[in-house]
């Protein structure tokens, strides 16, 4: 009997399935059903050139001065110096952080590595852009300079090498085009999402929606520990005189 009952749900299951398949390729919509026109997107000028910034950024160093920073060792004025629009690394002065804090953002940089060649590996033209303070986007002059490649300009440090080395000769520009997901976490400071990271490195893509590990460790294993939800972002003094400039940020 039990055998019989199976057989004869089977039946049913097949006859519905096939009257549910039938009504669905009866089914014709108009284009308009699939379409919709709320809400519309607002407006962004975008800047005359595509490293320039759009008017909904918030244009955090111009060539001009370091209002926007400070020593992220302490909160007092920040030290690097300023000439021909662009901010050097004093060494040994510290890291700069800025001023406002940043969740989810799209973030222009443009930085040089020093034209006189000194050291090598990890020793050459070192420096970082640190989002939210955590996790770091390696700068290192990379150009014919050989080091581990999860560290190597435009890794993630430490977790994850770049896709291609699409470095300039030192005392050039590149530019680094970072779109960054901040990490969620519940009110137990679980993490409930992961950060995620796009990065562009002189118009070549290297980063492709990378889920962050953690922050950046030198030493052992990365490990999510709950943060505020928007934190400032950090250029590192790693002892070299790399240089920055246009540096600019859109909040998502």
């Amino acid at each position: 009997m039990k055998t019989l009952l199976k057989q004869a749900f089977f039946i049913a299951g097949l006859f519905f399935f096939g009257i549910v398949s039938a009504q669905q390729k009866d089914i014709k919509l108009p284009p308009e059903a699939t379409e919709f026109w709320e809400p519309v997107p607002r407006k962004v000028t975008p800047g005359t050139a595509n490293h320039l910034a759009p008017d909904d950024a918030i244009v955090l160093f111009d060539g001009s001065d370091l209002s926007h920073f400070e020593s992220a060792r302490d909160g007092s004025p920040a030290k690097w110096t300023v000439a021909n629009g662009a901010m050097t690394v004093s060494p040994r002065t510290g890291d700069i952080r800025t001023k406002q804090a940043f969740g989810d953002m799209q973030l222009h940089v443009e930085w040089a590595s020093p034209t006189e060649i000194k050291g090598e590996g990890q020793g050459r033209g070192n420096s970082g852009v640190i989002i939210m303070g955590l996790y770091e986007i390696q700068v290192l002059d990379s150009y014919d300079n050989r080091t581990y490649s999860n560290g190597q300009a435009a890794s993630i440090y430490k977790q994850y090498p770049p896709l291609v080395n699409a470095m300039r000769k030192p005392g050039e520009w590149n530019t680094y085009d970072i779109f960054f997901t901040a990490p969620k976490f519940n009110q137990d400071g679980m993490l409930t999402a992961p950060a995620k990271v796009t990065v562009v490195h002189n118009g070549v893509l290297v980063q492709n929606a990378v889920e962050l590990k953690g922050p950046t460790e030198y030493i052992g294993i990365p490990n999510y520990k709950a943060h505020e939800s928007k934190l400032p972002f950090v250029l590192q003094d790693h002892g070299d005189l790399v240089s920055f400039r246009n540096i600019w940020l859109r909040e998502l």
